[in-house]
């Protein structure tokens, strides 16, 4: 049975953190909200809320997102209008410590699980004339020490998400990166369970930085999320700071994406 009230699905929605924080937010303003995570009974704050779908989801679980998109169609006659996609993992080592097998792990929560996730909700989107949000980073502006493979994964996930913001525009469907800075959340308690190899020359530190309320945060996304805002939206602590220190570009964006997608068939598709 369709839904009546709009739809959004978000990803990593445990208690404390920001996902759970935009599950809160869009909950409040009326829209029916698919809340995910790798273990619903971290779902706590949010299951008693009405309008709340709980889902399992592990964003690198294939089974999991096929269940979920199938959920989620079941419930709304095969649309959904928003797709958050903020499920991730931080990751605190020096490079020449690294293991690759856990940065190879880093890698498939925090780009090829959200690449699939879009992939497999793609229709449910197109439908919908629906709008498709990445939670990425400033991390991936800065060449912060202990976290390059982290920063890494995030710069590469705004370069997908960039990516398809022209390819499925065609289709109707808007993207959007949020740059994320500094937010309380509990993701950050990594630090705290961060230790370094016993042969490793490499400091122990933290990041020092302020962080922005969560709930501030998140109803500035949704914000942005519902005017359907595309492209690129910074905000968290000392995101306005990286975003001018690091993209000072007079080049206008609609010239860029139109030299992107020159030759490429979208060009073609857009008029």
């Amino acid at each position: 049975m369709a839904s009546s009230k709009s739809t959004v699905l978000i990803t990593g929605c445990s208690d404390g953190g920001i996902g759970s924080a935009l599950a809160a937010v869009f909950q409040q303003r009326g829209y029916h909200v698919f809340a995910t995570a790798r273990d619903p009974s971290k779902l706590s704050s949010l299951k008693d809320l009405p309008n709340v779908t709980l889902l399992k989801l592990e964003v690198t679980s294939a089974a999991d997102i096929h269940a979920a998109a199938e959920a989620v169609s079941k419930q709304t006659g095969g649309t959904l209008d928003y797709l958050i996609s903020n499920a991730g993992r931080n990751h605190f080592t020096p490079i020449l410590d690294d293991d690759v097998a856990k940065a190879r792990e880093i890698f498939d929560i925090n780009i090829f699980g959200p690449m699939v996730l879009a992939q497999t909700f793609a229709p449910l989107l197109m439908r919908a004339k629906g709008m498709l949000a990445f939670i990425t980073s400033i991390a991936g502006y800065m060449n912060t020490p202990y976290m390059g493979t982290y920063s890494a994964s995030k710069r590469a996930l705004e370069v997908i998400a960039e990516t398809m913001r022209l390819e499925l525009k065609p289709f109707g469907v808007d993207v959007l990166s949020v740059v994320t800075g500094a937010v309380k959340s509990q993701g950050q308690t990594y630090f705290g369970d961060f230790a370094l190899p016993e042969n490793s020359l490499r400091a122990r530190g933290g990041d020092g930085l302020q962080r922005m309320d969560t709930m501030e945060y998140a109803n500035a996304v949704a914000d942005e999320v519902v005017k359907r805002t595309t492209g690129r939206f910074w905000y968290g602590q000392n995101a306005d700071m990286v975003r001018m220190s690091t993209t000072a570009v007079n080049v206008p964006q609609e010239a860029m994406d139109a030299g992107m997608i020159m030759g490429t068939g979208l060009d073609k598709l857009n008029k």
